[in-house]
């Protein structure tokens, strides 16, 4: 296969027009520094904040454009609103400017404070000790990575761990497991969850065939949320990880809402565009008083696998100057390496594949400060939290 070159994805990012159509995004300076890996093309286009959403096509276009060229394997391609030195010639980068806030955020427990109980009328799991979700407000940012391998680090530290794929419409447990086959029921109504590297797990991804379209409407998502969380036996846990869709729809404020969940944990990439979405990830958590265990910065910078030389492709920092502007913990970083994908990928996430490398002791250290996160939270008097019913 031959190799691909940056002045061959140059020329092939001249063909696609900027925002409006007019020019194209090399010649308008939008192109950020690109990188080539083992085939895999790394770039980042610069868009107006408020255009995110309306120009998804340009990023979509970009990126079918790269694949196309002879040699690209794959691409992974970004929308910042970051200016950043690339293809298009040399951009100064904007110093950050302090965002307006319409309301301050509600203050949260911190350092050994008690955390309240949950509201009435939230019904938990029984022989389930506490029950944390893991959010992001867009896609792409490598939540379900990061929900899996702060799961496995949970277990490496000796608690008994379960998933919850709560992505009815996008599952991806079965395959970043490595599960297949279907959950069994011994009584015909309650599941017994898949088990996988040392924790157990359960998506609708083990019930349907992956190419099967959730061509559902939101009372049907909700119902299959609560079976999978209430109709499964996940027995004696200390923690279930919840894998959240992404956004803030209604699987997301249901959980919120019906759920004693003991804290959340927002995922996000360095570049402000993630961190928009992020930040309505937890406000919605804030507004249902549902306590932020912290935020991680994934992607937070490529390691190059043939120089071990650092690229911050995304931009750095962005998700731990945020944590610090809202008064919430940092949880840690994890780089952008190709040996992280390839595992997810082969359904061996890198904590279990290659427990002793340096991106499986970045998560271990996220999941040890959950952990110790969730007991500052834990109120003092130890009443139980959950009600039977």
């Amino acid at each position: 296969m031959p190799e691909v070159s940056k002045e061959a994805v140059v020329e092939r990012l001249k063909q696609v027009k900027g925002p409006d159509g007019r020019g194209d995004i090399v010649t308008g300076g939008l192109v950020s520094e690109i990188f080539i890996a083992d085939g895999k093309v790394f770039f980042s286009i610069t868009v107006p904040a408020a255009r995110a959403q309306e120009l998804e096509p340009l990023r979509t276009a970009a990126e079918e454009a790269v694949r196309a060229l002879p040699g690209v394997t794959g691409a992974v391609v970004a929308l910042t609103a970051e200016k950043a030195a690339g293809a298009g010639g040399s951009q100064p980068r904007p110093q950050p400017q302090p965002q307006p806030q319409a309301r301050p955020a509600p203050a949260r427990p911190q350092g050994g404070q008690a955390a309240r109980q949950p509201p009435q009328g939230k019904r938990g799991v029984p022989g389930v000790e506490a029950i944390i979700a893991v959010a992001s407000g867009k896609g792409g940012v490598g939540k379900s990575t990061t929900a899996v391998n702060i799961a496995l680090g949970l277990s490496a530290l000796g608690l008994k761990v379960g998933i919850l794929d709560a992505d009815i419409y996008g599952p991806s447990m079965p395959r970043l497991l490595g599960v297949s086959g279907r959950p069994e029921s011994a009584d015909g109504r309650v599941l017994k969850p898949m088990r996988a590297h040392g924790v157990i797990a359960m998506s609708i991804g083990f019930l349907v065939e992956e190419e099967t379209p959730m061509i559902w409407r939101g009372p049907m998502v909700i119902s299959a949320l609560n079976q999978m969380l209430r109709e499964v036996d996940w027995g004696a846990l200390d923690v279930l990880v919840v894998d959240m869709p992404p956004g803030t729809g209604d699987a997301q404020l249901t959980m919120a809402q019906q759920v004693p969940l003991a804290g959340a944990v927002i995922v996000s990439t360095p570049q402000d565009l993630a961190l928009i979405d992020a930040r309505k990830g937890l406000n919605m958590f804030n507004r249902v008083d549902v306590p932020i265990l912290g935020i991680v910065e994934n992607m937070s910078y490529f390691l190059a696998p043939d120089t071990g030389k650092r690229y911050d492709i995304f931009g750095h920092g962005g998700a731990q100057r945020e944590a610090a502007r809202l008064g919430v913990p940092f949880l840690g970083e994890v780089p952008l390496t190709m040996d992280v994908r390839e595992a997810s990928d082969a359904g061996t996430p890198v904590v279990a594949a290659a427990p002793d490398s340096a991106q499986a002791k970045v998560y271990r250290e996220i999941a040890a400060r959950i952990r110790d996160r969730l007991a500052e939270l834990k109120p003092a008097s130890r009443q139980p939290s959950i009600v039977f019913e």
